[in-house]
C-alpha cells in the first residue's frame, strides 16, 4: 500500500474492510468498559508509598474471570517474517523455569495484546522467557507498594500510564534513559513517554495503546441530508451536523456525551478542552487547575448547549460506562467519541458478530473550537522495572524488542492493535491496509495526550471527584459556567495539595 499523508488519512473515513482475526466480543467488550470507565485507571487507586501492612493480601490471580493469564487459551498462531517467525500464543512459563523473567501486568487491560507480546519474545529468548501473571486491577497498586516494601518486586510490569508520575516521582522505578534504543524511542508513543518520565529522566516504554476519536455514522449523515464523507472539523459544525441528524428517525439523537461516567469523559469530552490548550488537573501540589478557563468556558457552553436543544439522548445522564462501548453501534446516534476498540465492536472480526457489520461510518480526530484543532485522549500500558528488580538489562531487551519494527507490524498490527510508535511506514501495513479505519485512528497516537497528575483518581476518576461533578452540573443545570469552573479549580486544587 503507498503512503497517504496524515491529513488524508484524518477525513476518508473510507469503507470499513475488517481483517478476521480478533478474540471473543466479550473479551473486547471487557476491554472496551476498562477503557472508557477507567480511563485506564484503577478505581481502587490509592497512594503509591503506602506501607506494606494491610489488613488483607491484595488478590493476585492466575486465572481471573475477565482476561486470561496465560496465552494457551488461543489457536496456535505464527506470524511469517524474515528469518524466524514470531509465535503470538505459547504455554504458561513457570516462574521457577531456569533464567526466566517475572512480569505483572493488571487484568483489565488488554491481556490479548500482552499475551502475544510475551509469547513473541519467549519464542525469541527460550533461555530468558518471561513468566507472566495478572494482579486485579483494583489490588495493583497497593500489591506494588507492598512488594517495594518487602522486596517482592517482579523483575518488569506493566503498568496503567496513568500511574507512571506516582511511581516515578517517588523514586520507585529503575531509570532506563540511556539504556533504550534512542532511534526507536524517538517515534514511541507521546502520552507514554511524557507519563514514564520524572525530572527529564525516563522509566518505562509503551506496552500497548488505546486512543480515543470522533466517529461518525455515514448512513444517517447522508439521511440527514449530509455530506457523509465530510464529518465536522470543528465544534460549530459538529453542532449543526448534529442538529440536523436528531430526529430524521424516532430515537436518533445527532451527538452523544454520557452524563455519569467520569472515565467516558475524561477519554471523549477532554480533548474538546485540550485542543484549544485548556488544562485540565494540576500535577503536583501547588500546580494550577482549571488553567485558562477562557478556553475551557466556551466548551463547556457547547456542551449545556448540545444538551438543552436536545441533540443527546436524555437516557444518557445514567450512562455510568457500563454499556457506553455499545452506544455507536446501535446506529442511532450520528457523531460520537469513542475508541479504537469501537471498530471491531461495530464491524466484528474472526469469531466476533459485529454489532452493526453493515453500517458505513468514519473516523477522524476530536475537534474543538477551531478548524484545525484537534486531540485525543491516549491511554494504555507502560512497562517499568520496579526497585529492586536484578534483571534490569533484560527488561531493557524487552523494551527494546516490543519497540522493534517487526513487532509494531507482526505482532501489534497483525492482531490489528494500535502500534505504539508513530512512524508512518509501521502505520502503512497491509494490516491496516485490510482494515483502514485503523490507519485513521492511528493517527491520534502522535497528537494524543494523557493527564499528567499524582491523583488522578481522586480528580478526575472519583465518581464523586470534581471532574464528574462539574460536568454534570455543566449538562444539566444552569449555574453559571464560570462559578462551575472556579468550583471545580478550587476542589482540585484542595485535593492535589492534601
Amino acid at each position: 500500500m503507498g503512503h497517504t499523508s496524515k491529513e488524508e488519512r484524518l477525513v476518508t473515513g473510507r469503507k470499513h474492510g475488517v481483517r478476521r482475526l480478533q478474540p471473543s466480543v466479550m473479551m473486547i467488550l471487557i476491554l472496551a468498559w476498562a477503557m472508557v470507565a477507567g480511563a485506564c485507571a484503577d478505581s481502587g487507586a490509592g497512594d503509591t508509598t503506602t506501607s506494606a501492612a494491610a489488613e488483607e493480601e491484595p488478590t493476585t490471580t492466575a486465572a481471573a474471570e475477565e482476561e486470561p493469564t496465560t496465552t494457551a487459551a488461543a489457536e496456535e498462531t505464527t506470524t511469517s517474517v524474515a528469518g524466524e517467525a514470531l509465535a503470538v500464543t505459547c504455554d504458561p512459563v513457570s516462574p521457577d523455569t531456569e533464567g526466566s523473567l517475572t512480569m505483572w501486568e493488571r487484568t483489565g487491560g488488554n491481556a490479548q495484546m500482552v499475551d502475544a507480546l510475551v509469547c513473541a519474545w519467549n519464542g525469541r529468548n527460550p533461555d530468558r522467557p518471561i513468566s507472566l501473571e495478572y494482579i486485579e486491577h483494583t489490588a495493583m497498586v497497593d500489591r506494588l507498594a507492598r512488594g517495594l516494601a518487602t522486596g517482592d518486586v517482579p523483575d518488569l510490569m506493566g503498568m496503567d500510564l496513568i500511574y507512571g508520575p506516582q511511581f516515578t516521582s517517588a523514586g520507585q522505578l529503575l531509570e532506563v534513559t540511556d539504556l533504550v534504543d534512542q532511534d526507536l524511542m524517538a517515534t514511541a508513543s507521546p502520552g507514554h513517554v511524557a507519563t514514564a518520565t520524572w525530572e527529564d529522566s525516563l522509566y518505562g516504554v509503551p506496552l500497548y495503546a488505546d486512543v480515543s476519536a470522533l466517529f461518525w455514522n455515514k448512513d444517517l449523515f447522508e439521511a440527514a441530508g449530509l455530506d457523509p464523507e465530510t464529518p465536522p472539523t470543528n465544534l460549530t459544525e459538529l453542532h449543526d451536523m448534529a442538529a440536523a441528524i436528531t430526529g430524521i428517525e424516532d430515537g436518533v439523537y445527532g451527538y452523544y456525551l454520557p452524563g455519569n461516567c467520569a472515565g467516558c469523559n475524561i477519554f471523549t469530552f477532554a480533548p474538546m478542552i485540550w485542543a484549544n490548550g485548556g488544562k485540565i488537573e494540576p500535577a503536583a501540589p501547588g500546580d494550577e487547575a482549571m488553567v485558562t478557563p477562557e478556553v475551557i468556558a466556551p466548551v463547556l457552553e457547547w456542551a449545556r448547549m448540545m444538551h438543552q436543544e436536545g441533540l443527546i439522548d436524555p437516557a444518557a445522564q445514567s450512562e455510568d460506562g457500563a454499556t457506553f462501548a455499545q452506544v455507536f453501534g446501535s446506529g442511532n446516534v450520528g457523531i460520537m467519541g469513542t475508541g479504537n476498540f469501537n471498530i471491531t465492536l461495530v464491524s466484528g472480526a474472526e469469531g466476533i458478530e459485529g454489532q452493526n457489520p453493515d453500517m458505513n461510518y468514519g473516523v477522524t480526530l476530536i475537534p474543538g473550537l477551531n478548524t484545525g484543532d484537534v486531540a485525543s485522549f491516549l491511554g494504555g500500558d507502560i512497562v517499568v522495572v520496579p526497585q529492586g528488580s536484578e534483571r534490569l538489562d533484560d527488561a531493557v531487551d524487552f523494551m527494546n524488542f516490543i519497540l522493534s519494527d517487526e513487532v509494531q507490524v507482526e505482532v501489534y498490527a497483525k492482531l490489528l492493535n494500535m502500534t505504539t510508535r508513530t512512524d508512518p511506514e509501521l502505520t502503512d501495513n497491509p494490516y491496516y491496509a485490510e482494515v483502514p479505519l485503523l490507519q485513521d485512528v492511528a493517527a491520534a497516537i502522535e497528537i494524543g495526550q494523557t493527564p499528567f497528575t499524582l491523583k488522578f483518581f481522586e480528580l478526575v476518576n472519583s465518581p464523586q471527584g470534581p471532574w464528574l461533578q462539574m460536568l454534570q452540573r455543566v449538562y444539566y443545570s444552569d449555574d453559571d459556567i464560570n462559578t462551575v469552573i472556579a468550583d471545580a479549580k478550587a476542589e482540585m486544587e484542595a485535593i492535589i495539595n492534601e
